[in-house]
């Protein structure tokens, strides 16, 4: 049986929901969406999705009053996902239409991807589409993390504008190059991980990453 029995996904106005709950249900885990704070702290494991900008997420956890569920969350030890603007709040904070206080679970900031780049290269931004997974060194090991045996150049699914910036390179779990870009695909510190791609539009790899994700 499956170490991960209870997941709560976090209901807050901005979540992709529905792609994620069916995506745990792919891999038969019980997976519930809910707003309510006492259900997600009963949860033995707790998601956090979300799509948009990060000013609007911020005052959505807020209005919601689930900031403070999120970071309890984190201090139980509990394992806490974010998924893409999910993953960005576990930041410090974002320059994205201005500056932007999140929720610090991880040092570092969200910056738009370097528009400098953008004109050398005519590059695209927002970044959508399939890219490979880089395992550049911040953390030596993926072993007991949501990216245990997925092989280095695995492709995932983007949609993003602004990017993770962790202060220390070891929250950089892995990355992925963009025109020469490193962005950061997943961070992690202790019991929290997020992933600025979308694990539920992944195919089989993001279904894996999310299996790992009930296993450690």
């Amino acid at each position: 049986m499956s170490k991960c029995e209870r997941i709560a996904i976090i209901d807050y106005g901005v979540g992709n929901l529905f792609s994620v709950s069916k995506a745990f249900a792919q891999i038969g885990r019980e997976a519930f969406v809910t707003s309510d704070a006492r259900e997600i702290m009963k949860s033995s494991r707790v998601v956090l999705p979300g799509v948009g900008a990060f000013k609007n997420g911020m005052e959505k956890l807020t209005d919601a009053g689930l900031v403070h569920v999120v970071k309890e969350v984190a201090d139980s030890g509990k394992p806490l996902l974010g998924i893409c603007l999910g993953a960005q709040l576990l930041l410090e904070g974002s320059e994205e239409f201005g500056i932007t206080s999140g929720l610090g679970l991880i040092k570092g900031k969200v910056i738009e991807i370097p528009n400098q780049s953008r004109t050398e290269h005519n590059i695209r931004v927002p970044h959508i589409g399939w890219n490979n997974l880089i395992y550049s060194g911040g953390i030596s090991t993926t072993k007991r993390t949501i990216l245990d045996s997925i092989p280095e150049k695995s492709m995932t699914y983007f949609v993003h504008s602004f990017m993770m910036s962790p202060d220390d390179a070891k929250n950089r779990l892995a990355d992925v190059d963009y025109h020469g870009i490193n962005i950061p695909a997943v961070i992690k510190s202790k019991n929290v991980s997020g992933t600025q791609f979308h694990p539920e539009k992944s195919g089989d790899i993001g279904l894996e990453i999310l299996r790992n994700f009930c296993e450690f």
